[in-house]
C-alpha cells in the first residue's frame, strides 16, 4: 500500500466562496485573496472563477445603485453625487484654468481685439490691423 504524501486536496466551502466574492469586489489582487485563503493563485482561478467574474460587478452595482439614490435626492451631499455621476456618466468636465481665465479675458476685449487675439497675429501684423482702423 502506497500513501500520499502532501498537502490533502482543496475543498472550497461556502464561506471560502462569499469570502473570495466580497474581496475580488473590493479590488483585492487574486495573488492577496489566495494568501489568505492559503492557496496558489492557480487553485484560486480553479475553485473559484465564478466569484472572480461576478465579485466586482456586484460591488459596482451595489455602489452605483447607492450613488444614484443620493445624486436624485435633495441637498448638498445630491449636489456632489449629481455632479460625479455626470462627470463619469454624461462626460461633463470642470473648465481648464486656463481656458476659463482666457474665457474672462475675452470678455473684456472688444470684438476687433478679441479677433486679432484669436488669430495670433504678430505684433507686427497688430499694428498693420490697427492702421486700418
Amino acid at each position: 500500500m502506497t500513501m500520499r504524501v502532501g498537502r490533502p486536496a482543496f475543498a472550497p466551502t461556502e464561506k471560502d466562496r462569499s469570502t473570495v466574492k466580497a474581496m475580488a469586489g473590493f479590488g483585492i489582487p487574486e495573488v492577496e485573496i489566495a494568501k489568505i485563503l492559503s492557496i496558489d493563485p492557480k487553485t484560486l482561478r480553479k475553485y473559484f472563477p465564478h466569484e472572480l467574474d461576478v465579485g466586482h460587478v456586484e460591488a459596482n452595482a451595489k455602489v452605483a445603485a447607492n450613488l444614484f439614490r443620493r445624486a436624485t435626492g435633495d441637498g448638498r451631499e445630491a449636489v456632489i453625487a449629481a455632479i460625479f455621476w455626470l462627470k463619469c456618466r454624461a462626460g461633463w468636465r470642470e473648465q481648464d484654468k486656463r481656458d476659463a481665465q482666457e474665457e474672462r479675458e475675452a470678455r473684456k476685449l472688444g470684438r476687433h481685439e478679441q479677433a486679432l487675439l484669436n488669430m495670433q497675429l504678430t505684433s507686427s501684423e497688430v499694428e498693420w490691423a490697427d492702421d486700418l482702423r
